[in-house]
């Protein structure tokens, strides 16, 4: 790796420090938020389709983005923007410090739910903003030889800080259900701090030769590009046309499989966080690797691979209810099933971590990777507003296993999808 950061030029060498760091302070962030559903359902006692709710809104707020787009690209001092939505969708967060400490009083007011899901509707809502400008970023600064190679080291090291803040985290829930009300403050703090970072990237704002429009004919040109996008590059229509399959598998069973840890297997904090470590554990040895091989393979290709690793994730879940045997070693429930299910889903996330934030800029021109990104992330949004109920809804109506099923096989024409287009032989559609 000593090697490989020295034979970078003095922007790629700038640029992946500053990533590093975004993404060592993010895997702070997102060792915390992993638990977040189980959080919200254990200790505060939300209902099922709050749940769902609070899932739906990490991914929905992506709808915006058919409005924000145009507003993104024709914004000047972008940097500066990035630091404004970081300080504006982060620092809500240290409202949970003034949430009741035990449960009893959460319940008998359930306006608290309420705030909890509107506090991350506002921290997700940033992302909106944020990860088109990562890949923005990114894309302008490392050479396309070195983009999912670079990517992939500093997602492995935001996955080794990820799984050491959930270990810690988990525990001292388990000490202390209501320990998220002094953590989450914190949290906000290092998502600030974590953006600035960011935002320290340098970026060259292209000037746009075109004339200032009002802002409803600016959102007709951001309808008009990202559809152009997806008339004109079929070999990337495919691509999310397959991710709708995934995203709709993805999106019914998450909310569903956190209801099942709690109310099939009645699992605790340290017992979650254990499985969310075994697959980062093997989510970080693969990356460096998935990252050289996203370089190299069809997206396409490695979307099938992707999806398979999920299918083969859910299928086990499934399994732990007809096979729960099971040990318990030092307070962590172990179960085979879900040790198999979470060394399949080490592999998903190891390639999803990069085929769902920069799959897309292998389908574009450097300059179009903001555009291509907010296409997905739009798309992302479209499903998000029906799957995680309907979720909760094919849960409450066929249960786990009929939930399970057809997860399973929307995952299958997913990735007969990418298997279909990627056999076509077309390439990836860069004019």
């Amino acid at each position: 790796m000593i090697l490989s950061i020295k034979s970078l030029n003095t922007i790629e060498r700038r640029t992946f420090l500053l990533h590093m760091a975004y993404s060592v302070i993010e895997g702070i962030i997102l060792g915390v938020l992993a638990l977040n559903e189980f959080v919200f359902i254990k200790s505060l006692k939300g209902s099922d389709y709050q749940l769902g709710f609070l899932f739906q809104f990490s991914m929905v707020v992506f709808i915006f983005l058919v409005f924000i787009n145009e507003f993104i690209k024709r914004a000047r001092h972008k940097n500066k923007l990035l630091v404004w939505v970081g300080v504006l969708t982060r620092a809500p967060l240290m409202l949970v410090f003034l949430f009741p400490d035990n449960q009893a009083a959460v319940v008998a007011t359930p306006v608290y739910h309420y705030i909890f899901l509107g506090i991350f509707f506002v921290y997700y809502f940033g992302n909106t903003i944020i990860y088109p400008m990562i890949n923005l970023f990114l894309k302008n600064s490392y050479e396309h030889n070195n983009f999912g190679k670079l990517y992939g080291f500093a997602s492995s090291t935001n996955k080794i800080v990820m799984l050491v803040a959930t270990f810690f985290y988990g525990m001292s829930l388990d000490v202390n259900n209501f320990a998220f009300r002094y953590v989450f403050p914190i949290i906000a703090v290092l998502g600030i701090v974590s953006v600035y970072l960011l935002s320290l990237i340098n970026y060259d704002n292209p000037v746009l030769k075109i004339k200032k429009q009002n802002f409803f004919r600016s959102v007709k040109n951001s309808v008009l590009t990202m559809t152009g996008i997806l008339k004109s590059n079929k070999p990337y229509t495919h691509f999310e046309i397959g991710f709708m399959f995934y995203g709709f598998s993805f999106m019914i069973t998450v909310t569903v499989i956190t209801i099942f840890f709690e109310r099939a297997l009645n699992l605790n904090y340290s017992s979650v966080a254990f499985y969310k470590n075994a697959y980062n554990i093997l989510a970080i040895v693969l990356l460096p690797f998935t990252g050289k091989l996203l370089g190299k393979m069809d997206p396409r290709k490695f979307a099938a691979i992707t999806f398979a690793s999920l299918m083969l994730y859910i299928l086990f879940i499934m399994l732990t209810k007809f096979f729960p045997a099971h040990i318990e070693i030092a307070g962590v429930e172990v179960y085979l099933m879900l040790v198999i299910a979470f060394l399949f889903y080490g592999i998903f996330a190891a390639t999803m971590a990069l085929l769902w934030f920069i799959g897309s800029a292998y389908f574009c021109k450097p300059e179009e990777a903001g555009d291509y990104q907010s296409v997905h992330l739009s798309l992302t949004a479209v499903r998000a507003t029906f799957a995680p109920l309907l979720g909760v809804f094919f849960y409450g109506i066929i249960g786990f296993t009929g939930t399970f099923i057809i997860a399973i096989i929307s995952l299958l024409a997913g990735i007969g999808v990418m298997y279909w287009s990627y056999s076509r032989g077309k390439g990836l559609g860069i004019r």
